[in-house]
């Protein structure tokens, strides 16, 4: 018999740990070399885990398990030879016997039942639910601190009708690690953020001009991304303080500008890196947005493209946010809220014109990023976008959109 032991393979240099979130196949199951065996959960991605051989898996670790990266998490035996007429899933299922259901036992209440442990008490103090209002799974009805973790306050009188159900799931573990930096963030940073607005109507029209061009020439969309990502750029070389990071009692600062772009993925909020966005045209910033965006909407954008970045957008404004107050990607210092375009009455020359208007938010750290420094590059990305053609194009659109 010839069984191949299946490890967990490193996703990072930096992981240690995954969790299995999901197994895709079960315990017996005939899998081929290269099929989908898992999902794991990182503290920075979901990754997909193939079968290495085809043969009998043979699972060694549960859904929910936190595995280290080398360990045996399957065996695969590829002795085994492929079940005839479907697979060994379908073969169990019917000859799986149906199985008479144990008739419950009546339970007679006791002094004991409703009364909770004092593990119980405290979890359920934490929460402010009442013992009593809690089913006990204990002996005699005792309420066990298990069942102060699951209770969940009540929500009112039962209706007449519709659907009161709720349903209990663990977070992944990316979704718990971005939870716990959240937390930090606002703890552990003086994190503030200033606000101003841009008049979009010089994109508009540039966009208007050459997007079918730009189009037709390089295969991508000429969008709002490779504008707000420039005029970053320009700011952050006007104002390197907001390009640099904390490390202990010292300050990091860099001469490259890796912009990490938020999207919206399908196991959540990704944030790949645009690597050397300074060297980048508007072709090259638009096919790097493009390619990540794909990459991370069908699973398969990698911890190296995620890992690093001096400093982050994140545009709202595809959901319909009017105005927000973005939080810091650590360890960086600051973050770009673009938000909807609305169009709104402004002043132009002493007249009332109705214009296309952007709110832009700057979130950043005021352990390092002073006043001055986070009004001007906020203001500096304002200048850029509202004089596109001579600040980002260098007077020269035709040629800019070229490259």
């Amino acid at each position: 018999m010839s069984v191949l032991e299946m490890k967990v393979p490193s996703p990072g240099e930096s992981i240690t740990e995954v969790e299995i979130a999901t197994w895709l196949v079960e315990d017996g199951d005939y899998v081929e070399k290269d099929q989908p065996i898992a999902e794991v959960d990182s503290d920075k991605a979901t990754l997909e885990l193939p079968a290495e051989e085809s043969g009998i898996i043979t699972l060694k670790a549960e859904e929910g398990d936190a595995v280290e990266v080398g360990a045996v998490v399957c065996l695969i035996d590829m002795s085994a030879a492929k079940p005839e007429g479907g697979s060994s899933t379908e073969a169990k299922k019917e000859e799986a016997p149906k199985a008479e259901a144990p008739k419950p036992e009546a339970k007679k209440d006791t002094y004991a039942t409703g009364t909770a442990s004092p593990a119980a008490k405290k979890v359920l103090a934490e929460k402010g639910i009442s013992a009593s209002s809690v089913k006990g799974t204990g002996k005699d009805g005792r309420v066990t601190k298990e069942d102060a973790v699951k209770a969940v306050p009540s929500m009112g009188t039962q209706p007449a009708n519709g659907s009161r159900g709720t349903e209990r799931k663990k977070m992944s573990m990316l979704r718990r690690k971005v939870a716990q930096r959240l937390v930090a963030v606002k703890s552990e940073t003086a994190m503030l953020t200033t606000f101003n607005e841009i008049n979009m109507q010089p994109i508009f029209d540039l966009r208007k001009q050459y997007k079918e061009d730009f189009k037709a020439k390089h295969g991508v969309g000429l969008g709002f991304m490779s504008f707000f990502t420039l005029a970053v750029v320009r700011a952050l070389e006007l104002y390197p303080d907001v390009n640099s990071m904390i490390d202990g009692d010292f300050q990091i600062k860099h001469d490259f500008q890796d912009i990490s772009i938020a999207v919206s993925g399908p196991k959540g909020l990704m944030v790949p890196v645009i690597r050397n966005a300074e060297n980048l045209s508007f072709r090259g910033v638009e096919s790097e947005v493009k390619r990540l965006a794909l990459r991370a909407r069908d699973g398969q954008i990698t911890v190296d493209e995620m890992t690093g970045g001096t400093f982050t957008i994140t545009n709202g404004g595809v959901f319909g946010s009017m105005l927000s107050t973005p939080i810091i990607n650590p360890p960086q210092s600051g973050i770009l809220g673009m938000h909807n375009i609305v169009n709104r009455p402004m002043a132009v020359n002493g007249e009332v014109v109705i214009q296309p208007i952007m709110y832009v938010a700057l979130s950043y750290d005021h352990r390092i990023i002073d006043g001055r420094e986070s009004v001007g590059f906020l203001v500096a990305v304002k200048e850029a976008l509202e004089n596109p053609v001579e600040l980002l194009m260098d007077n020269n659109p035709t040629k800019a959109l070229e490259m």
